[in-house]
């Protein structure tokens, strides 16, 4: 049962990510056969918070499956500093669940005239970026009442996985994505992971991820402390062992996302280093659910969502209203 706006929408991100392939199918195809046209040889993401670490999914996965290199822009180049940057000829990808942060728009219309070719994924399809860029994919959410992004997110990592497999013409990574839902219903109905209690004395942690799973990390490490007003950190489990390993000997709580992917073997390497070290590990796993390697990180951010609600209730906070928050974020 579920007693919180953030767990009821996140429940919803099965059923909104089969709608959204379904929706987006045609114009996605011809989004990619475009990229396939341009060839671009670089690729800019802008986002913002949560959109942001969508984008180092992005990157991820563009760099693994177009080997194209990726870089995240600094939005406040174009609308503080004022500057334009050198785009003939890249891709840049606009990421936002309203699509009206002043920098993002400043940003994404310096891009445009700087000679990129610009696609933005954004929920709100009423966003003014939409006569800004060439092409606008809509993310499909639907309404999310909730100030802690959930199915939006997931949409967004849905909707970069839709882009990059047509682009790439990957059927394999396609029919991987048509079959997500069924394994994000499967996700839903397991047992809890993170139990609440264990979280009661918590006062600071680290995500610790590798790869693809680092960019849901960095979504977890926000959302502890947006909802559950705990100091979290991401890092990659390999950048963690240069230097800040070092904290382990304070005391140091680990929250361990496991992908089953290409990073598993080494990522669980560094695990075992830093339980030896004294760390004490909670663990979050795809419970055994064999997913496409590439959607590995949906299966354990959906699980998170859900059991992170219930950690906050437990510390005594509203996850759908953290304080000094609002769902839409402007700044210059």
């Amino acid at each position: 049962m579920y007693h919180t706006l953030m767990e009821k929408e996140a429940a919803q991100t099965p059923e909104v990510i089969k709608q959204q392939i379904l929706a987006n199918q045609p114009l996605v195809e011809k989004i990619g056969q475009k990229l396939r046209d341009i060839a671009p040889k670089m690729v800019m993401i802008i986002g913002r918070g949560s959109s942001d670490h969508a984008g180092v999914f992005g990157k991820y996965l563009i760099e693994i499956e177009a080997g194209i290199p990726v870089s995240s822009a600094a939005p406040s180049v174009a609308s503080v500093y004022g500057k334009t940057l050198k785009l003939d000829g890249a891709l840049v990808i606009v990421i936002s669940q309203s699509g009206r942060s002043p920098d993002i728009i400043a940003q994404a219309k310096m891009a445009k005239e700087a000679g990129a070719y610009c696609i933005a994924l954004v929920n709100d399809e009423g966003s003014p970026l939409k006569d800004i860029v060439d092409d606008f994919i809509g993310l499909k959410a639907g309404d999310e009442i909730s100030v802690a992004a959930t199915k939006s997110y997931l949409s967004t990592l849905s909707a970069l996985v839709h882009l990059v497999a047509n682009w790439t013409q990957n059927n394999d990574l396609l029919q991987g994505l048509k079959l997500l839902p069924e394994a994000l219903d499967a996700i839903i109905d397991s047992p809890v992971q993170l139990q609440p209690d264990a979280f009661l004395p918590v006062k600071n942690m680290v995500v610790l991820a590798r790869g693809l799973g680092f960019s849901v990390s960095k979504e977890m490490a926000l959302k502890l402390k947006e909802v559950c007003a705990i100091h979290a950190e991401a890092f990659s489990s390999a950048e963690f062992l240069h230097g800040p390993v070092t904290l382990v000997e304070q005391g140091l709580v680990i929250l361990n996302c496991t992908v089953e992917d290409e990073t598993a073997y080494s990522h669980q390497q560094q695990i075992a280093d830093v339980t030896q070290r004294g760390a004490q590990i909670i663990n979050l796993t795809q419970n055994g659910i064999a997913v496409h390697p590439r959607l590995a990180p949906f299966l354990v951010l959906q699980r998170f969502y859900l059991d992170i609600a219930k950690v906050a209730v437990k510390r005594g906070f509203n996850p759908d209203e953290p304080k000094g928050l609002k769902k839409v974020t402007r700044t210059l």
